[in-house]
């Protein structure tokens, strides 16, 4: 018994269907599975879609300057004792009345280990978290967190003790050419720039003329303008 055509057609199309769905199937799968995997990466490594990796808070940020100021061999990660102390007096989280140096370094040696001389950034906002409580006692926990990050977001270290110049009588005086005698006032000349060699060694006049003649070179002019006899 032979199958008509129409039907040998519809058994083929609904074959070709089949393998088509199996597949699309199959492709579906398989990019659930990549983007499971990706969503699992990032999770992994602390980031979520959307996010930069590598972006960091502006407190954290404000972390980083303050552990590199004054070491130039500083990675950024790790506050040593001193820049912390600078950061609370930088930022104001020392006011001299709730908190004091004092506090500030007895909250240090409780946050970080025995072993280290410098705390981790989870570790400066555990430290944060106990200063806050003494700098804002008016508010609640949470707020009094917040409160003492502000004073520190987007900070840097302030730059001070830096000497300036301050113009000085004496030493005006002293570098003051038009005021030399003697051997010194001949190193220079009328503008007050130095000769060199000339001002420093007694030079040998091989014009011919007796030192001190001051009419040197008017003899071709004196012969020029006289007249024949």
């Amino acid at each position: 018994m032979h199958q008509s055509p129409i039907i040998s057609t519809m058994a083929d199309n609904k074959s070709k269907t089949a393998k088509l769905t199996n597949k699309t199937a199959v492709r579906h799968n398989e990019q659930a599975k990549d983007k499971a995997h990706s969503r699992l990466s990032s999770e992994s490594n602390g980031t979520s879609e959307g996010a930069a990796p590598n972006e960091l808070s502006a407190l954290e940020e404000a972390f980083r300057k303050f552990a590199v100021h004054g070491d130039t061999r500083a990675s950024g990660k790790e506050l040593h004792g001193k820049n912390w102390s600078k950061l609370c007096k930088d930022c104001c989280v020392i006011d001299g009345k709730n908190v004091t140096l004092t506090d500030v370094d007895i909250v240090f040696s409780k946050v970080k280990k025995k072993t280290c001389r410098a705390v981790t950034f989870d570790q400066f906002k555990e430290a944060l978290g106990e200063l806050a409580k003494k700098r804002f006692k008016d508010k609640p926990g949470e707020e009094a967190v917040e409160e003492i990050y502000k004073l520190i977001e987007g900070k840097s270290p302030i730059i001070s003790g830096v000497t300036k110049a301050v113009a000085s009588p004496t030493v005006s005086r002293l570098t003051d050419t038009s005021k030399f005698t003697g051997s010194h006032k001949e190193r220079f000349d009328e503008s007050g720039k130095g000769k060199g060699k000339a001002g420093r060694e007694e030079l040998v006049d091989m014009s011919g003329y007796v030192p001190g003649y001051k009419h040197a070179g008017t003899y071709a002019q004196k012969v020029k303008g006289s007249k024949p006899i």
